[in-house]
């Protein structure tokens, strides 16, 4: 038997079609979830990257491991931690993985026979880099039990698919740069998160003025994994291997395209953040498009997968299997959710199939109320806070969340309250390292977060070298 083990980083679940987006961002991915099952309420208990993948390789949210914080030096996950590969590998399997998550830390590297590290000359991995690494090491192993993690990164930033799938999604007839016919990009360039994105998005993808353009290139992206997802596949039927393979694809975590002032990027526990796709295929395991309902998360596809293959499942897990649901005997694994972030801000939030929660103890380069109450069934945007005029559901959630995060320390520090109190929070030390290399500091540039006024000193810098 194999497991293929598929992360797409940055991936929104409604920017699929088989999720209901109505452009053809997905055939490959639609036709993959008419093969197997479609969870349509799955969910990232912590984001982002850093900590999303922690808990699925543990089944376990961060407030059981610790880990709460993506890009904070002092996280820490113990080795006595039981971790996915490590598993699997005890049991026979041969564990390989085509990723690059151990520059982030040291963990994710654990248990792994064959770590073939993604890593390139720039910070974006193309997904045909992974795809010839995978299929390289398939085909070697192709008559082993083995267990294959594939990590894409084509949707996160910067957004550079090939030139030949843009048109499909943005008027080749429109002048995306063209500042006399569209400033929709302009929010984004005045915002306190300027300084981060010019290095790490919009220096690659040019002075763009239509935020349309933008977020078609987004959609370009994915188009394009698809095409490589549906090359690797095919290349599973070549050697004979597709009707033994266990096939499992999911989102770490999704993307804001200017939703909630969000401008390209994934923090907030909003519903494009936090809802990410997920998917399963099992030729003669599982049934042939299924849809899942209710919420799941995550951390569930770790005992899944346990499961699958008749191994124990470890002790205090948070994920719970999703067979129940997948045949049918339950409608959802988690009726309630318990969502979490801490990088651009420090948020906690309670989702049920109702309503929304959040509290946020730092709003980072951000403008938030400290609580939020949604109804997402009659506001699924999430754009009416109902904090004031519902203040007794908002209590009974908050109650809720603190009880939970209260049975989840035992008596022990809060680790977000703890990095906070140690460094802040991590994404903002990365702008004042930007701004201090303009001889800016946190506060003059909060006082004034004009993109013209950093670009002069940037240019100021690069002249003077």
């Amino acid at each position: 038997m194999k497991i293929i083990f598929v992360s797409i980083d940055t991936l929104r679940a409604d920017r699929l079609g088989c999720y209901g987006y109505h452009r053809n961002t997905s055939p490959y991915l639609d036709q993959v979830a008419s093969e197997g099952v479609l969870f349509e309420q799955a969910f990232a208990a912590d984001i982002p990257t850093e900590v999303a993948h922690t808990g699925i390789f543990t089944g376990k949210v961060g407030l059981t491991t610790g880990v709460v914080s993506h890009g904070s030096s002092l996280s820490f996950l113990p080795k006595s931690i039981d971790w996915l590969p490590t598993l699997l590998r005890n049991y026979g399997y041969t564990t390989a993985a085509v990723d690059n998550l151990y520059h982030l830390q040291e963990w994710f590297a654990r248990g792994y026979q064959y770590y073939v590290n993604s890593i390139g000359r720039t910070r974006w991995i193309d997904g045909r880099r992974v795809n010839d690494l995978a299929k390289l090491w398939i085909k070697e192993h192709q008559e082993e039990d083995f267990f294959l993690f594939l990590h894409y990164w084509d949707p996160h930033t910067p957004y550079l698919p090939p030139e030949k799938y843009i048109p499909e999604f943005y008027p080749p007839d429109r002048n995306p740069y063209d500042g006399t016919a569209y400033q929709s990009v302009e929010p984004a360039y005045n915002h306190l998160a300027y300084p981060f994105f010019k290095q790490h998005h919009f220096q690659h993808i040019g002075p763009v003025k239509d935020a349309d353009y933008i977020n078609a290139l987004y959609d370009s992206e994915i188009r394009y994994l698809d095409d490589l997802l549906k090359e690797l596949d095919e290349y599973l039927k070549e050697l004979g291997i597709y009707e033994e393979t266990f096939l499992i694809l999911f989102g770490d975590h999704g993307e804001s395209l200017t939703e909630h002032q969000i401008y390209w990027d994934h923090c907030g526990l909003y519903e494009p953040t936090v809802r990410v796709p997920m998917i399963m295929r099992w030729p003669g395991r599982i049934n042939k498009k299924k849809r899942v309902k209710g919420q799941v998360q995550q951390v569930d596809m770790m005992p899944t997968i346990l499961e699958a293959l008749s191994i124990p499942l470890p002790e205090s897990m948070d994920g719970r299997s999703l067979w129940s649901v997948i045949n049918g005997e339950k409608q959802e694994t988690h009726p309630q959710l318990f969502l979490s972030e801490c990088a651009w801000q420090a948020s906690r939030a309670v989702r049920t199939s109702q309503y929304k929660f959040i509290r946020t103890m730092d709003a980072g380069v951000f403008k938030r109320p400290e609580r939020e109450l949604y109804d997402l069934q009659l506001d699924p945007a999430e754009k009416n806070n109902l904090i004031v005029s519902a203040p007794t559901v908002a209590e009974g959630f908050e109650r809720e969340l603190d009880q939970w995060i209260e049975q989840k320390l035992q008596g022990n520090q809060d680790p977000m309250e703890y990095v906070l109190e140690q460094q802040g929070l991590p994404f903002r030390k990365r702008i004042e390292r930007i701004l201090s290399e303009v001889g800016l500091t946190w506060e003059e540039w909060k006082e004034n977060p004009s993109r013209e006024r950093f670009d002069y000193l940037h240019d100021l810098m690069v002249k003077s070298r």
